[in-house]
């Protein structure tokens, strides 16, 4: 056991060096499986589209996928206030120990799911309530290893320690793209598009049995043990944490000033940037893939220098930069990604105006798609033109007519034809996808890579805060909360929104508004009415 170390005129906690190599490995290697089985369904959204919803309206079903993706999310706090209690109740180990055994049991059953076409509604229903199962135990998971680590680590190194838990999202998103990625190389795509998309949930049964040994291992959190050993626990987490004063107030200004800017930057740079370089550039899978990978191998890692610089100079300032800097440079950089990606269809844009004329009632706004759904000729031509990835103007409706859709000089009136319109596009020059000779990779990755850095920005240092802001007797329960509700519903609702916006509204980038609003929220409320953590000594608790 090594001295301990004075931080501002204080004793720290003795420095544990080989434990806690041990506590951030088998923390991390947990997490980083359970951000795998997560993101699985994330990057395969646009299979499961086709897999487990009805025909008909390609953008309609596509929101579907999103609305099943986000439901995961939604349920997170749930999971929060389940385990968080759990946590602060029995122990951190112990808690985070169930969670991974639900999250890995409910990504290996979702590669044994039937399909739309063999079982009906059914099949949606099955995929909603397994993700909702992986969202409560995403909802427990977090919390539980952020605050097990950092109540392992020494006072002026807790940002340092944490970040690593902080990589462990952008590496379960990388080891997801692996895996895909390897396996639709090395099949058909017919094949991959039948049965080879179970294959990366069917492996996962390998890697929670190692997860679950590690874990194994662990020893309780010293600090937790502590309180435990005084008596200092709290008998009601829940009612501590969110009917009393101050707390409930730090509860909600950490979500409204850290979590749901953190979310949101988070899932415009990873998520959002995927499915815009794949369904509106319409970037061929494996080029999409590559440069998000490298986009995060090159900025992963941040997330360590930006946690080690908030033991320097703060976590609060970092995450607020992450979100002022954002904010004001998505719109620039995703018209850049466009540029560099598929300059044809930038040309094609420019030079050719679309407009979509119909009586406004006529033209639904689908979020979720079922049996109630109808899509009308306006929707149905809205639909096409979005999965097109051109921005179109509406019109009123035009007499006799429900709906006439013009493209350059020429004009489609009638029934909405789907296959007359894609000849018009032709005809026209639209470029169907990406033309891989015409990409320019190296700004590509370069966008993409700054759009990360503004990830590990927000997200690096934003453990270390929380588990600072909160006392330990109820630490689980308070941050759990405000960060999933932050990253679940602010974050994990983008691609829903962001997708809806701009098949509303037919701008491309209208989507972009969602994020930028929400990081520009967050600034003005963290710089206002949030203080810096970095110099609490949460042993003292």
């Amino acid at each position: 056991m090594s001295a301990s170390k004075t931080i501002n005129g204080q004793d720290a906690a003795p420095d544990f060096p080989s434990g806690e190599k041990k506590v951030i490995f088998a923390s991390s290697l947990g997490t980083v499986f359970e951000w795998y089985d997560f993101y699985l369904y994330a990057t395969l959204a646009p299979f499961f589209a086709v897999l487990f919803f009805p025909k008909g309206n390609e953008t309609a079903a596509l929101l579907s996928a999103f609305a099943t993706y986000a439901a995961g999310f939604l349920i997170r706090p749930f999971g929060a206030l389940v385990f968080g209690r759990l946590g602060d109740l029995v122990g951190r180990k112990y808690t985070f120990l169930v969670t991974i055994v639900v999250m890995g049991s409910a990504t290996f059953t979702v590669g044994l799911l039937p399909t739309f076409e063999s079982i009906g509604w059914f099949a949606p229903i099955l995929l909603v309530s397994l993700r909702l199962l992986q969202g409560l135990a995403l909802g427990g998971e977090y919390g539980g290893a952020a605050t097990y680590v950092a109540e392992h680590a020494p006072n002026n190194r807790r940002g340092y320690d944490t970040s690593w838990i902080q990589t462990t999202a952008t590496l379960g998103f990388f080891m997801a793209l692996a895996v895909i990625g390897g396996a639709r190389v090395l099949m058909d795509p017919k094949d991959f598009a039948e049965w080879g998309w179970r294959i990366p949930f069917l492996v996962s049964a390998i890697l929670l049995g190692f997860s679950i040994y590690i874990r194994l291992k662990l020893q309780e959190s010293p600090v937790f043990q502590k309180m435990k050993a005084e008596g200092k626990g709290s008998k009601s987490p829940l009612t501590d944490s969110f009917l009393k004063y101050p707390n409930n107030k730090y509860v909600l200004l950490a979500l409204l000033g850290a979590t749901a800017g953190q979310g949101v930057v988070w899932y415009t740079g990873q998520f959002y940037a995927l499915f815009f370089l794949q369904i509106t550039l319409k970037l061929d899978y494996l080029t999409t893939y590559t440069l998000i990978g490298a986009s995060l191998l090159l900025g992963t890692p941040f997330f360590i220098f930006f946690g080690w610089l908030s033991d320097k100079i703060g976590r609060l300032k970092i995450i607020m930069a992450g979100c002022l800097i954002a904010a004001v440079t998505y719109f620039p950089l995703f018209a850049g990604l466009t540029h560099y990606v598929n300059p044809a269809l930038e040309t094609y844009a420019a030079k050719t105006l679309v407009s979509v004329a119909a009586d406004p009632g006529t033209c639904q706004f689908h979020m979720f798609v079922g049996p109630w759904s109808k899509f009308s000729d306006c929707d149905k031509a809205k639909d096409f033109l979005t999965k097109q990835g051109l921005s179109f103007t509406s019109l009123p409706g035009v007499p006799g007519e429900n709906v006439v859709v013009k493209i350059g000089d020429q004009e489609l009136k009638g029934a909405w034809d789907a296959k007359k319109a894609a000849d018009v596009l032709k005809a026209s020059g639209y470029p169907a996808s990406a033309d891989k000779s015409q990409v320019n990779y190296l700004m590509t990755v370069l966008i993409l890579f700054v759009m990360v850095i503004y990830v590990t920005m927000v997200y690096g240092p934003i453990a270390a805060f929380l588990v600072e802001l909160f006392p330990t007797r109820i630490r689980y329960t308070s941050m759990s909360l405000p960060y999933h509700i932050g990253n679940g519903w602010f974050g994990g609702m983008l691609p829903l929104l962001a997708t809806a916006m701009v098949a509303a509204t037919g701008d491309i980038y209208y989507g972009l508004w969602y994020p930028i609003i929400v990081a520009v929220m967050t600034l003005v409320i963290g710089t206002l009415f949030l203080k810096e953590t970095k110099d609490r000594d949460i042993h003292q608790d």
